[in-house]
């Protein structure tokens, strides 16, 4: 039996201070500390861009029978090769094309949509839907909600695959997890009841709004009413900076989850500038256009544009519903006849209306999505959704750098005259530790787990280290069967890398910790350390309670990872 003597002692303390020691056992025997190595092993940081492509023809209905050639990716304006390609039609992956000059088929063309040509083969991991339907309780009216809860209930138990995994969350001023991650989507479907039943926090702004368009109908100068749409523009955009960082907490959640990833985000929607309408009408009441020039002090154009950029960087795709419906006049009555002759109330309530919309739509045409939007049935919107989760081209392109952590644009063409294209507009190239550490994080969150490395961890009993904080041994097994070893003259060498990270039942999570592990095994020792795992005992330091801890594993030379989780409860449950 071989067992690596290799210790590293490493407290944790989780939300409050993560880290309060570290040290390593010098007397490790046979394996390397970082830059005692006399050997130069060159370790390249590949990865393999992925872009989901939705083709359409103008009327919408999805193209199938495109192949590799059919299409162009360009990163920052320049052609890359397309090296992986794949096709999912119906929910299945398939292997085989067309033969060249074979017509086109469409989504609402009678029989099959399976040809005879295709080889169904199962949805790799990397292809698998995650979604999560986001209820943003604080920006939509209760009836609007329930109203569009009919048709999405349908769209859960009926529109998606087996394979799917779906999230519920809400926004009521901070986010919450309704139900975690699942395949029944029925379950997520019941849920949706239990959130009938809460306020929807529209209404309160519908009001606020309202009493400052009576105040510039009622004023008889601008600067009667200026200071009250300041006011109300200030505590919009205040709220709406809130709203943004639950998205943004929301998209930092997917980002280490493999796969395509998806927010169905249900709202009325979102002021691109708040209080924008109502300078505009006190600029045109009063024919003052100075008064505009307060309007941009709340242009929250960028706040999105880093929302889109953060959203195509964790390959999230949004899908946003505006559940206002056929939008009219929230305001205009018979009372106000006297504000609306002059059409400035009217054209206001225009700009009111575009400028909640304009942000949804940019954030689902900015990431390959789509906006449902100016109707009171979303069924038939909720339908091309399913058909873009349903049918899709997946690109894959290896990019000539290795995580420059900078942003790249993205854009797709197809060969084909007459088509539309759909994905996202870019992607930020990540470094190795950033991915890692997301990759743990999602581990903490969802227990999610690929363990092609066959990483083993076993978490002991907690020591009290006093304050009620206690000690908890982890011991960390690698077979080295499943890692890559470089031979030496007299020893084998392999680049690890080990990411630890905790979070208590409140959610709350520890700093994810990177240690590199440079190992050198003699020759004589081979044979015997492949028959046992090689062992790392590591040391957390953890709050009373029930916790769950990751621990990711990257092999630097055959570029691969695992993840694993477990749970432990903490001081004496």
């Amino acid at each position: 039996m071989y067992k690596g003597p290799l210790i590293l002692a490493a407290a944790f303390l989780l939300a409050v201070a993560p880290i309060t020691a570290q040290e390593v056992d010098e007397s490790a025997q046979g394996v390397t500390e970082p830059g005692q190595d006399d050997a130069y092993i060159e370790t390249v940081d590949v990865t393999v861009v992925n872009v989901d492509v939705h083709v359409t023809d103008k009327k919408g209905n999805p193209i199938q029978g495109l192949t590799k050639e059919d299409f162009k990716v360009y990163e920052n304006g320049r052609e890359v090769v397309i090296s992986n390609f794949s096709v999912v039609e119906d929910g299945q992956a398939r292997t085989a094309r067309a033969p060249s000059g074979q017509k086109d088929r469409v989504a609402q063309e009678p029989g099959p949509r399976v040809a005879p040509h295709l080889e169904t083969a199962p949805v790799p991991e990397d292809q698998r839907l995650h979604l999560v339907v986001y209820i943003d309780n604080f920006n939509i009216r209760p009836f609007n909600r329930n109203r569009v809860f009919r048709r999405l209930r349908e769209f859960l138990q009926g529109k998606l695959s087996r394979d799917d995994r779906v999230m519920l969350v809400s926004y009521d001023r901070s986010l919450h997890v309704r139900r975690e991650f699942t395949s029944d989507a029925q379950l997520i479907a019941s849920a949706l009841f239990e959130l009938e039943s809460l306020s929807g926090f529209g209404v309160q702004a519908d009001s606020d709004r309202r009493d400052v368009v009576d105040a510039i109908d009622q004023a008889n100068e601008a600067r009667e009413v200026t200071w009250r749409a300041r006011q109300y523009a200030e505590s919009a955009f205040n709220d709406l900076s809130f709203s943004i960082d639950a998205l943004k907490e929301a998209l930092t959640w997917l980002a280490g989850l493999p796969g395509r990833k998806a927010i169905l985000y249900v709202s009325d929607g979102l002021p691109m500038v708040p209080g924008e309408d109502l300078f505009y009408m006190i600029s045109e009441k009063f024919r003052d256009s100075s008064v505009m020039s307060t309007a941009r002090e709340f242009d929250a154009a960028r706040r999105f544009q880093e929302l889109v950029a953060l959203a195509n960087s964790n390959r999230v795709t949004f899908y946003a519903i505006d559940a206002s419906g056929l939008r009219v006049s929230e305001i205009y009555s018979a009372q106000k006849a006297s504000v609306s002759r002059d059409g400035a109330e009217t054209i206001g309530e225009s700009v009111y209306i575009n400028n909640l919309l304009a942000p949804i739509r940019m954030l689902a045409e900015e990431t390959g999505g789509q906006a449902i939007y100016n109707t009171n049935d979303v069924g038939p919107g909720l339908d091309r959704v399913a058909s873009d989760f349903d049918s899709y081209y997946s690109l894959g392109y290896t990019p000539g750098h290795g995580g420059s952590g900078r942003y790249y644009k993205i854009e797709v063409k197809v060969r084909r005259k007459g088509l539309k294209v759909r994905h996202r507009e870019g992607y930020r190239d990540k470094p190795l530790h950033t991915r890692m550490g997301e990759g743990t994080l999602s581990s903490l969150r969802f227990g999610y787990g690929s363990n092609p490395l066959d990483l083993m961890i076993q978490l002991g009993r907690g020591v009290s280290a006093g304050q009620g904080q206690w000690d908890v041994p982890i011991v960390v097994g690698i077979y080295l069967d499943k890692i890559v070893l470089v031979a030496r003259e007299e020893f084998h060498e392999a680049r690890l890398k080990l990411y630890f990270g905790a979070m208590d039942e409140k959610g709350r999570v520890s700093q994810i910790q990177e240690y590199p592990l440079p190992l050198k095994i003699s020759n004589d020792q081979m044979d015997t350390a492949r028959e046992e795992p090689f062992v790392f005992q590591e040391k957390m330091r953890m709050r009373s309670g029930l916790h769950r801890v990751a621990v990711g594993l990257w092999d630097e030379i055959g570029a691969e990872g695992s993840f694993v989780t477990e749970a432990v409860m903490v001081g004496g449950g």
